[in-house]
């Protein structure tokens, strides 16, 4: 495949010289104030999502994509079958484990974003923007097991109630049921205060819809119905009672409070500071492309469906010092904030949105987005920018033609009887399978990448290893 060009990422309406020396300013300042040391550490493995560095001539990229060896038609299965493959995620827009490598080769953050997100600008968004992230949704309370919620570190306060609680006060929501004189039950929910020697502060009917603040920015909320130690935040908490026992919890927090609880989970913090930085801006950019007032009572939730979230306890002082030294930049395409995909580990390419989200039979029904194309991912030298991750190659254990065509016989949408042969020729740049054929004695279907690879993963003994990503073959890949 030909090689691509990579744009530089300039701020909209900036003049270069301008961006060039406060992009240089800022970095400077983040790298020196986080103590990072180039050859930092791996803790630990990004999330696979879906859950986004400075120099102004980046390196060039080699000619070639990684990709199988090509076949002249259909995989005929052998006795015995092995997948091999590369990278780990959907393989759209940025590689986490390939900014690690290009930080470390000496890239910036503007250089590495510029790779993955060819041709997306920089420019600035109102820091004081706010988003809205559901931390608890449709939770069902019980009299035994109230809502629980606690203000700390300062006084905090109710909306509509006209009073001011002090800290580690606790609210407690609670569904009641009560007799009507005709033999009718009725459903009320009861708001009551506590303060931490259990006098009681407030107690009385509760609106369907309330929210708590913090008086300070120093405030913190703690959710305590929230089932992991990742339940403080900052900002307000917006309850919502949706049923007679059912409710939902919204932090409204803003951008820049907001990212502090989301780059660290979705990054080492122990990484480089241009890689850390250049995944503040993407996170930045993915969450603000998804603010949608007057539309829904939330943005985006906390979990890996959107960026994974923990609020206040999983902050870092390292990825803090990204956030700030890129505060208020996001990536736009044309007027619109880019949707800045990002993904654990390319396997040495990254792919066309358009070949990762098709139909189930791997149609091509995405438009093509232009700044997430695929590209190759490696050095000058052919060495992958992310060699150094868990997941840069994998194998699976061997199994049985037997044993594969019991599993895609098992799901209707791969059952094709006794499994002969698998048609693993349409790729897509980085050499991703786009669709998959399955032929047997029963006849044929054609699935897409993704849906045979979750078939697999869904059949296959939980212990043995899983297909991490569609770029497989029962070959290694280069």
């Amino acid at each position: 495949m030909p090689t691509h060009e990579r744009r530089r990422i300039e701020t909209a309406g900036t003049p270069r010289a301008t961006l060039t020396a406060l992009l240089t300013a800022l970095l400077l300042a983040s790298a020196i104030g986080a103590g990072i040391a180039p050859a930092a550490a791996l803790a630990e493995t990004p999330s696979s999502s879906p859950s986004a560095a400075p120099s102004p001539d980046p390196s060039a990229s080699p000619a070639a994509l990684p990709s199988p060896t090509p076949v002249a038609g259909p995989t005929i299965l052998g006795d015995a079958v092995t997948f091999y493959g590369r990278g780990y995620g959907h393989g759209v827009g940025m590689s986490q484990y390939g900014a690690r490598g290009r930080a470390l080769a000496g890239e910036d953050a503007p250089t590495i974003l510029a790779h993955y997100y060819q041709g997306a600008i920089l420019a600035p968004i109102d820091p004081a923007t706010r988003i809205r992230v559901l931390v608890q949704s449709k939770w069902a309370a019980t009299e035994a097991r109230p809502l629980v919620v606690y203000g700390r570190v300062t006084p905090w306060s109710i909306d509509g109630v006209a009073a001011a609680f002090p800290a580690d006060a606790r609210l407690r929501l609670i569904p009641t049921k009560t007799a009507g004189t005709t033999g009718t039950v009725s459903s009320a929910w009861r708001l009551v205060v506590e303060a931490a020697d259990a006098t009681v502060l407030f107690d009385g009917p509760a609106p369907v819809d309330f929210t708590v603040r913090g008086t300070t920015d120093d405030s913190r909320l703690q959710l305590w119905s929230k089932p992991t130690r990742y339940d403080q935040y900052r900002g307000s908490l917006r309850v919502l009672v949706q049923s007679t026992t059912r409710l939902s919890v919204v932090n409204d927090v803003s951008l820049e409070q907001y990212l502090p609880g989301v780059v660290p989970v979705e990054m080492p913090p122990t990484w480089p500071a241009a890689a850390l930085q250049a995944q503040a801006i993407a996170a930045r950019s993915y969450a603000a492309r998804r603010l949608r007032p007057n539309v829904s009572y939330f943005d985006v939730p906390d979990n890996s469906s959107s960026q994974i979230y923990r609020g206040i306890l999983a902050e870092k002082a390292s990825t803090n010092a990204a956030i700030t030294a890129t505060a208020g930049i996001v990536l736009i395409s044309g007027t619109t904030i880019a949707n800045a995909l990002f993904h654990s580990t390319g396997g040495g390419a990254t792919e066309a949105n358009e070949n990762v989200y098709t139909s189930t039979s791997g149609k091509r029904i995405a438009r093509p987005v232009s700044y997430l194309r695929g590209a190759s991912d490696r050095a000058a030298d052919g060495t992958p920018f992310d060699a150094s991750a868990p997941y840069a190659t994998w194998l699976t254990r061997t199994y049985t033609r037997a044993q594969l065509s019991a599993w895609f016989a098992a799901d209707p949408r791969t059952n094709v009887g006794d499994l002969v042969a698998i048609d693993l020729r349409d790729r897509g740049v980085s050499g991703r399978l786009v669709s998959v054929a399955l032929i047997g004695s029963a006849g044929s279907r054609t699935v897409s990448g993704e849906i045979f690879r979750a078939v697999f993963n869904a059949r296959r003994p939980t212990t043995d290893p899983s297909l991490k990503s569609t770029l497989l073959d029962t070959a290694p890949i280069r």
